[in-house]
C-alpha cells in the first residue's frame, strides 16, 4: 500500500484528506469528550480532596490522607511524607490507594447517576404520545372526494 505522498497525491492532497478527518462530527465530538472529561476529573478531585477527604480524616483523625503508608523494608523519619519515604524505604501507600479508590468510586456513581438520568429522559418520550401524523396530500384529497360522493 503506498501513501500518499508516492502515489503521487501531494501534500495538499494529504492536507485536504486529513482536514476531511479532522473536522468529522465524531472526532470533534470525541475531543469535546475529552476536554469536559478533564474538567469533570478535575471537579471529583476537588470534592475528594476538599469535602469527603477531611470527612473521613475527622472520624480518623488524621488531615493528610494521602501520606498515610506502612515501611516494609528500610527506615524513614517518623513523619516523614510518602515521597520522602519511598526515598529512603520500600513502602505500602495505602493512603494514597486509598483516595485513588475513593475517586473511582465517587465517579462512579455520579456517572450511574447522569446514566440512570438519561435513560429517564428517554423513557418520559418514548412514553410521552406522539401526534398523529396527518395523512398525506393524495390521501386528503381521495379522502374530501369520498366525503363529496356521500352528500
Amino acid at each position: 500500500m503506498e501513501s500518499g505522498l508516492l502515489a503521487g497525491k501531494g501534500q495538499t492532497g494529504m492536507l485536504k484528506e486529513f482536514k476531511e478527518f479532522a473536522l468529522k462530527g465524531n472526532v470533534v465530538d470525541l475531543a469535546i469528550g475529552v476536554i469536559i472529561g478533564a474538567a469533570f476529573g478535575k471537579i471529583v478531585d476537588s470534592m475528594v480532596g476538599d469535602v469527603f477527604m477531611p470527612l473521613i480524616s475527622a472520624v480518623i483523625g488524621n488531615v493528610d490522607f494521602s501520606n498515610l503508608y506502612l515501611v516494609l523494608k528500610g527506615t524513614a523519619a517518623q513523619g516523614a511524607g510518602l515521597a520522602d519515604a519511598k526515598k529512603t524505604a520500600v513502602v505500602l501507600g495505602w493512603g494514597n490507594f486509598l483516595t485513588v479508590v475513593i475517586n473511582f468510586v465517587i465517579i462512579a456513581w455520579v456517572l450511574f447517576m447522569v446514566v440512570k438520568g438519561m435513560n429517564n429522559l428517554k423513557k418520559k418520550e418514548e412514553e410521552a404520545p406522539a401526534a398523529p401524523a396527518e395523512p398525506p396530500a393524495q390521501e386528503k384529497l381521495l379522502m374530501e372526494i369520498r366525503d363529496l360522493l356521500k352528500k
